[in-house]
């Protein structure tokens, strides 16, 4: 497992599928421009930032019950200060030509309701915003009511206690949250611009795309996606993908008990068709649904999302046939093939079959097909499980789910996939520790089921950045129990994957199933290129007993701070002895620049250090900036006179000899810099042990835009983290790891470093 001698092994080399999809959909905007967000783009920075979304955002944590009591009680309408009926909420890219005008219900119609008779499919007819894949998501939820009432609150109406205010529920990376919209909608000519019930006076289904534009950011951030982002968000359920052309045999029988499940099912149709239909029609300023449809002859539109309604077996006269019910969202049907409505197959089977499935028939926008015709036609299944059961089968089993957050970070922990092993071994690592095998009698192979889920988090939302969704993927490798340090380049370099995703992709959610036998693994989540900024959601399903987490120490230790069994730091004393060749020139400069005093400034030791460094060729810097000299004061300070003594100078440049030594073992380009994927390792050396978010923070603040870190910055970075472990120490009068400081001792501890 990658622990044996590795002198003479040769590197292994492991194929990385990647499959990059196309969000291709008519709508109401030209495609912005699809370039991959700046650098920074949903870095730390919004870690660091996030501190002060409660400030903020204070006015979120009011629930909704006290914000619509509040309002009634005050005789007027809600208006949403963080969604408002502006161009700001519709758009970001190009204004539509289109004139917008927002209305309440009650402007646009008489005795508006917020449901009528039960929210069910018929009440969800897509406008001019190409969002499909929502409104496909939507129609499948309406099939199971539970579901659906955990997304859409039904205590909800336009006459009691009616203040303008209404709520939705969405599942949010691991977490239910409430998203509250006024009643405010865009409209043109009087009638609804998006997403409308075939009822005039109904409003669930525009609301609910309204909050779920809300949570995104604005509606054009709904322009293109895939199916599976909002099951997703409407279950928190387990994703599957299916190429048709992939598909199993049984395919039939799992789509049908993933209905009986009461899973969501969407399928896309042409997808890499439709692109190119699009870019012949790009020219245009402002397109719509009707005027970008490329449609086969049969009817079908390239690049439309349809919802998988129902399926039936049926008799013909001498063998059975499968037929699947599909919708359209657009709200009508346009299918002329086998089946459709007025097709020579309805007279071959049975009058009570003929009636059955007529029955089942509801709306003008669904329509059948046949199984074989379906999977000539469709491309893709889009799946969504409530729970990772699989379909194959007809167990049903309890689950326990591990979840963890992470991100990846530019010159840290965003090292890519296998393509790319001098950085491989940076990316996040998670521990995953399996107990107990599978209660499968039938099963000779003693193993253990894993369903292995990453998601990629707030890309979307970024979408005005220029952000699209990253190509990401995971891989899983088998450790020796009990070794719980992140692994270095060389064990990837010498050691295969146990498992991975069949395949790189641009999906919010990449999902596998595995079956391992009971263990200790490493599960590394990473991104098909290198250097790809981005947070992520980790979820690892499994039947029996497991548990996941970061692979880094959780603590942060310096030596043997944290922990008896830590090695001790090796000290030099600062005691009395003979000066040699070198310590004498120093003190002859020393002498000449310190003064009468024999201390030197922050200025005056800045001088002192170039003088210095002129005589080691071996070190190739320009000297210290005077922010890093203050820092070197800071540490060596001993008396508190914020200037150096001989002493202390001598001291300050053993330390600077000891972590010189290390910047020129990782050092590149004749020791001018370091990498900062490297400067995890350098830092580990000098005995430094940091958790995986302060790697992150030091190549951020330390490394430049080519991700190399220079000297000055290097032995900056050290001074400082050597003063912090210094100054907490002090602090530490019990010495068990935990100090207790109020604000003038914070201030005190970081002001002074």
């Amino acid at each position: 497992m990658g622990d044996e001698n590795q002198n003479d092994k040769v590197p292994l080399v492991e194929e990385t599928k990647v499959k990059v999809l196309f969000e291709t959909e008519a709508s109401l905007w030209p495609d912005a421009k699809a370039d991959y967000p700046p650098a920074g783009t949903n870095s730390i920075y919004s870690a660091i930032l996030s501190r002060n979304e409660a400030v903020k955002d204070a006015k979120r944590l009011k629930t909704f019950l006290e914000l619509r009591d509040k309002y009634v009680k005050k005789k007027v309408v809600f208006e949403d200060p963080l969604f408002p009926a502006n161009d700001s909420s519709l758009f970001y890219s190009k204004k539509p030509s289109m004139k917008f005008e927002w209305k309440r219900p009650s402007e646009i119609c008489e005795n508006p309701q917020f449901i009528v008779d039960g929210a069910n499919r018929t009440d969800i007819c897509q406008g001019e915003l190409g969002d499909c894949w929502l409104l496909a998501a939507i129609a499948c939820l309406t099939l199971n009511e539970k579901l659906l009432y955990r997304v859409i609150p039904p205590d909800q109406s336009f006459t009691e206690n009616y203040a303008g205010i209404f709520h939705f529920q969405f599942w949010r990376y691991g977490e239910w949250i409430d998203v509250i919209v006024d009643d405010r909608i865009p409209t043109c000519n009087n009638q609804l611009v998006f997403t409308k019930s075939f009822r005039p006076n109904e409003f669930w289904s525009a609301l609910l795309e309204k909050a779920y534009a809300k949570l995104h950011g604005s509606y054009e951030a709904l322009k293109g996606g895939n199916t599976l982002e909002a099951m997703e968000d409407f279950t928190g359920g387990v994703t599957e993908f299916f190429e048709l052309s992939e598909a199993p045999k049984e395919l039939f029988k799992i789509m049908r008990k993933a209905l009986e499940r009461g899973s969501l099912m969407g399928y896309k149709f042409s997808i890499l068709d439709f692109v190119f239909a699009l870019k012949r029609d790009c020219v245009r300023q402002v397109f719509s649904a009707s005027e970008l449809e490329s449609r086969t002859e049969q009817g079908l539109v390239r690049g439309h999302a349809y919802s998988i309604i129902g399926l039936e077996e049926v008799q013909l006269t001498d063998t059975r046939i499968r037929l699947i019910r599909l919708r359209n969202p657009w709200g009508w049907v346009l299918w002329k093939g086998p089946w459709s409505a007025n097709s020579n197959e309805w007279s071959t089977i049975s009058i009570a079959d003929k009636e059955n499935l007529k029955k089942q028939t509801v709306e003008t926008s669904e329509f059948w097909m046949s199984f074989d015709e379906f999977k000539k036609n469709f491309t893709k299944l889009e799946m969504c499980n409530l729970t990772p059961d699989t379909l194959q089968g007809d167990e049903r089993h309890s689950w326990t789910v591990s979840v963890n957050e992470g991100r990846w970070v530019r010159g840290s922990s965003a090292g890519g996939c296998r393509n790319f092993p001098d950085t491989f071994w940076t990316n996040p690592q998670y521990r995953l520790q399996l107990y107990e095998e599978d209660d499968d009698p039938e099963d000779e192979k003693v193993a253990c089921t894993v369903v292995v889920a990453l998601m990629q988090k707030g890309r979307r939302m970024q979408r005005h950045q220029g952000a699209r969704f990253l190509t990401i993927g995971f891989s899983i490798y088998e450790v020796m129990r009990g070794k719980n340090q992140h692994l270095q380049k060389d064990f990837f370099l010498y050691t295969a994957s146990k498992a991975k995703c069949k395949t790189y992709i641009n999906l919010r959610e990449v999902t596998e199933r595995f079956r391992l036998p009971p263990g200790e693994y490493v599960i590394i989540p990473t991104t098909f290129e290198a250097h790809q900024e981005g947070e992520f959601i980790l979820r690892v399903f499994s039947e029996k007993r497991s548990t996941s987490e970061a692979r880094a120490n959780k603590e942060i230790e310096h030596d043997g701070i944290q922990g008896e069994k830590k090695r001790k730091p090796k000290r030099k004393l600062l005691e009395p002895e003979e000066e040699t060749e070198e310590e004498k020139q120093f003190r002859a400069i020393y002498q000449q620049i310190a003064g009468e005093d024999m201390q030197i400034c922050a200025n005056e030791l800045k001088t002192i250090m170039k003088n210095v460094l002129a005589k080691h060729s071996e070190i190739k810097t320009e000297g210290f900036s005077l922010e890093t000299c203050r820092s070197m004061i800071a540490l060596m300070d001993t008396d508190g006179t914020g200037k150096l003594n001989l002493q202390e100078f001598k001291h300050l440049w053993r330390k600077i000899k000891e972590w010189q030594v290390i910047f020129r073992r990782y050092g590149k380009d004749k020791s001018c810099s370091i990498s900062s994927f490297d400067m995890r390792n350098a830092v580990n050396d000098a005995g430094f042990h940091l958790n995986k978010q302060l790697y992150d923070i030091i190549a951020m603040r330390y490394a430049d835009e080519h991700l190399n870190i220079d000297f000055d910055s290097y032995i900056c970075c050290f001074v400082r983290l050597e003063g912090m472990f210094r100054a907490f120490n002090a602090f530490d009068k019990d010495g068990d790891g935990v100090i207790k400081l109020n604000v003038l001792e914070w201030l005190q501890l970081t002001m002074y470093s």
